[in-house]
């Protein structure tokens, strides 16, 4: 980046975020936008735990109000993930909404106030690896400031919620074989439901848990099977017996009276073959060529139900155009106040009606789905939706 005006060397913008204190990027991206663009405001806006709105960042008690996630010119940049453009009358110029994204995970918007005639694409094109930078220095500096996850929330969560989002990657990933998207809801009161998914250079492992039972109980519960699957997957073991020690571990803490129901699915990136576990009640949908069917897999054992449980892994492929879709038992079992099934029938038309949206948004609108055939966004239980893109590797 090589917003330059001044003739001496000065350190790259990306080289000023690194070097600021953790809560102060906001400060530091305005004095660089400002000397280097003629900015006029800067302000940062991330999504919150839910996607309804865009927060901006400032110091509590001190805040903005929020801005809507999914329409105007910020929640336009944010759905769509181009720069958006709107024009100020007073003062006159622009107002240039840049989509924050890391590694496919969607945070936010930045947006800069820009004087009349200072916006050409060059500079959009600027201020975009600006924002990715940004974004970068957001994520690492979570680590030591409550500052951007407080500013997440316009509500505060449970404690089972603040214990299930520390644990998920994220809610998004990006490669060039494939893009993830997912969400969980209630999103301030989630408990036992969580997703989890690591890259290699030549696979992905993905899973998807739904713990028993509700808040902190549940919460612990999906914790120990998360730590017991990423601790059986760090030692490079298989599919199988990384659910054989989950398994062995969840036991050993319940006696069998508590169990998570697991997912596990990994894939090979150069061609496609995926080798699946269903331990338990998350289901798998795959859509191709226009049609959504349900991946039929051998129905085992959850996790931590009975002592030393022995798992099989099954095989399937995925096609570069391919769409899979994995759901926790709180969306294809969630019943409305009349006690209809949300069931397969209408996730199939969700699905079907969101093919050609971004799995983010896929994901989303699946639990909107079930919010409204519930009839609000407070679900009874957990839901979790991972929405996968495949494309499959090139060359």
């Amino acid at each position: 980046m090589d917003f330059v005006k001044a003739s001496e060397p000065q350190p790259s913008a990306e080289a000023q975020l690194r070097a600021a204190a953790p809560h102060a990027l906001v400060a530091t991206a305005r004095r660089l936008l400002a000397d280097r663009v003629g900015a006029r405001e800067v302000a940062l806006l991330l999504a919150d735990y839910g996607l309804d709105v865009l927060q901006p960042v400032t110091h509590l008690p001190h805040t903005g109000p929020p801005v809507s996630a999914q329409e105007g010119p910020a929640g336009s940049a944010f759905l769509t993930q181009k720069p958006v453009l709107e024009v100020l009358h007073d003062p006159a110029g622009n107002l240039a909404h840049l989509p924050i994204t890391v590694r496919g995970d969607r945070l936010g918007v930045l947006s800069v106030q820009l004087p009349a005639g200072a916006v050409d694409p060059h500079t959009v094109l600027q201020l975009a690896d600006f924002a990715t930078a940004l974004g970068h220095e957001v994520t690492t500096a979570g680590r030591d400031t409550d500052l951007y996850l407080q500013a997440r929330r316009t509500r505060r969560l449970t404690l089972a919620a603040e214990m299930q989002w520390q644990l998920l990657p994220g809610r998004g990933c990006a490669r060039e074989e494939y893009v993830i998207g997912a969400h969980l809801e209630p999103a301030y009161s989630v408990g036992g439901d969580t997703f989890d998914w690591s890259t290699g250079a030549d696979h992905l492992v993905l899973t998807i848990t739904d713990g028993m039972g509700q808040g902190i109980d549940a919460s612990l519960l999906a914790g120990l099977t998360t730590g017991a699957l990423r601790n059986a997957r760090r030692a490079g073991i298989g599919l199988a017996d990384q659910a054989c020690l989950a398994d062995q571990a969840v036991y050993a803490q319940y006696g069998g009276k508590a169990y998570a129901s697991t997912l596990l699915l990994r894939f090979e990136l150069a061609t496609g073959i995926v080798q699946a576990v269903d331990a338990g009640s998350p289901q798998l949908f795959q859509q191709r060529d226009g049609r959504t069917e349900r991946v039929e897999l051998e129905a085992q054992l959850p996790l931590g139900m009975f002592e030393e449980t022995l798992y099989t892994e099954q095989t399937f492929r995925v096609e570069p155009g391919d769409r899979l879709i994995a759901v926790s038992s709180g969306v294809h079992g969630t019943r409305s106040a009349t006690g209809d099934l949300f069931g397969e029938r209408v996730l199939r038309q969700v699905l079907g009606a969101t093919r050609s949206a971004a799995p983010h948004e896929t994901a989303r609108a699946v639990v909107a789905g079930l919010a409204e055939h519930f009839g609000s966004k407070d679900l009874l239980s957990d839901a979790a939706v991972v929405c996968l893109d495949w494309h499959g590797r090139k060359g």
